[in-house]
């Protein structure tokens, strides 16, 4: 297992909230994915999150948290990432439930295992937006002011373009990457195969695969091998 997270190319996201047979998550977690991501924008509660642990536990594929809720967090994940939405209309998602969260545990958290994640969340009609209030209606001047933000001003190790549930405008996720020096580009959104899988990896540092999953797991396999390509 490691943890070199800069040199992570694909990561598969599961959701606690959705059935995911045995079978499926073998495949899934020996697939050669570089890391697996647990997290989703409703649903995500204590219980289905450890279960999912356990099961995932089974292999030896690294496996991290995206914190979605502070009831939650659970132990025993190999790093726990935090999204600050950047483009949210409230603080609360800014800073608020971090806020709250270190009030309640900073004296014992083993910051080492903590990332932030830059969120720039760009499809408005998706439900990450709409549960954090995202305005998805920007210009790319904005998208990039955002990057540089995560990246110059919070240090965040992570800037993830996150557009859930459709495929991204490409030509915008290249010219963020181009702009950072620092801080790994993450994409998500709309991969439902190899063929953007592929046009993604050549645009992101990191590709991250999710709904494809649930809806055609061969699709999802298939997605390794076509970012692996596009690396090469």
């Amino acid at each position: 297992m490691h943890l070199r997270m800069n040199e992570w190319k694909h990561v598969f996201k599961l959701d606690p909230d959705k059935e995911l047979t045995d079978e499926a998550l073998e495949s899934i977690c020996l697939s050669g994915t570089d890391a697996v991501m647990v997290g989703g924008s409703t649903g995500v509660t204590f219980d289905n999150t450890v279960d999912l642990l356990a099961r995932i536990r089974r292999y030896e594929v690294p496996c991290v948290l995206e914190v979605s809720n502070q009831e939650a967090i659970v132990p025993g994940f190999d790093l726990f990432m935090i999204p600050i939405v950047l483009n949210s209309k409230t603080p609360e998602w800014i800073v608020g439930q971090h806020h709250r969260a270190i009030k309640d545990y900073g004296a014992i958290m083993d910051w080492k295992q903590m990332i932030t994640e830059g969120y720039i969340i760009l499809n408005g009609d998706s439900t990450a937006a709409k549960l954090t209030q995202a305005d998805a209606e920007i210009e790319l001047k904005d998208v990039e002011a955002y990057a540089r933000l995560a990246e110059r001003l919070f240090h965040c190790p992570i800037v993830y373009l996150e557009y859930s549930g459709v495929f991204g405008k490409m030509e915008w996720v290249r010219k963020v990457r181009g702009l950072l020096t620092e801080s790994r580009l993450f994409y998500g959104g709309g991969v439902d195969g190899p063929d953007k899988a592929r046009e993604a990896a050549e645009a992101a540092h990191t590709v991250v695969v999710g709904n494809v999953i649930y809806e055609n797991l061969e699709h999802a396999l298939a997605t390794v091998q076509a970012v692996r390509a596009a690396h090469q």
